[in-house]
């Protein structure tokens, strides 16, 4: 058998095609490496931000292993994602006379599959900008079926579960962190303008802690039995203040409110409906 045999010029050819293949299979690896870690990071990302706003709204907040809530800020059994997309509309304007209600309405969607996720509709009130309709009655519009969200009734009778916890005086200085960054939670000159002595802590943060007290208290750490959630903010929380929430058990219902310890004013009020009961109850 004969042995190939190269001249000067073909050897030359043949190491310079060696070294292009070679730099294009390191370029090849680099990018696979590159494409691997930006798809870790992403994960990781998201797992960071779905902790951050754990530990915002209080999870593990006095007790560091606790059972029910670790699961929430550490993930140890690998992870999982899906891409999500959100679309916003206006559901609802209302001329309140002295004061004019903003209804929007966000709808999550799995990117990949199409499917609604989650629904949130949230009111917002501004103060002094009622009165330009100029209409009798004044002019309302609601993009959706159903009324406003009614004044929830809190029962006479005593609760079916009470749970109390702690903010922290950073409380909010950590959930604005999930994105919140309204200086009136954290720049005491703004909060003064605003009236108010110090900064106060957001109103989904304190809406965070009542629905961690519903999940640990009547779903026992299950929050696949929540729903749906509503709320209606009533006064300002201030970090630091220790939140009392008490819950009353209607059927699927779970009607709730939230009373600041220090200074005895319920807060915040609403209801979570329920899957299905927990099998304790």
């Amino acid at each position: 058998m004969s042995t190939p045999c190269f001249g000067g010029e073909e050897f030359g050819s043949f190491i310079v095609l060696i070294l292009y293949i070679g730099v294009r299979f390191l370029e090849y690896k680099l990018l696979s490496w590159r494409l691997i870690g930006f798809v870790y990071g992403l994960i990781w990302s998201i797992c960071r931000d779905a902790a951050l706003y754990a530990l915002g709204v209080g999870a593990c907040g006095t007790n560091a292993v606790d059972a029910n809530e670790l699961k929430y800020v550490y993930h140890g059994d690998g992870q999982q994602f899906i891409k999500i997309r959100n679309t916003t509309r206006v559901a609802g304007l209302h001329d309140k006379g002295k004061a004019a209600i903003l209804e929007i309405e966000m709808t999550s969607f799995d990117e990949d599959s199409k499917e609604p996720l989650c629904m949130n509709r949230s009111t917002i009130y501004f103060r002094g900008a009622g009165g330009f309709s100029r209409s009798s009655p004044p002019y309302t519009f609601t993009n959706y079926s159903g009324t406003q969200l009614p004044a929830i009734k809190i029962p006479k009778s005593q609760p079916f579960a009470s749970f109390e916890d702690v903010t922290r005086p950073s409380q909010a200085l950590l959930y604005r962190l999930s994105g919140d960054y309204n200086p009136l939670h954290s720049d005491p000159m703004v909060a003064e303008t605003a009236g108010f002595p110090r900064p106060i802590l957001h109103g989904l943060c304190s809406l965070g802690y009542a629905i961690r007290a519903i999940i640990k208290c009547i779903c026992k750490g299950n929050s696949d039995m929540v729903k749906s959630l509503s709320g209606r903010f009533l006064l300002h929380v201030f970090p630091g203040e220790t939140l009392i929430t008490e819950m009353w058990l209607e059927g699927l219902r779970v009607i709730y409110q939230v009373n600041v310890k220090e200074r005895n004013k319920v807060v915040l009020s609403g209801h979570v409906d329920l899957n299905l009961l927990p099998s304790h109850l």
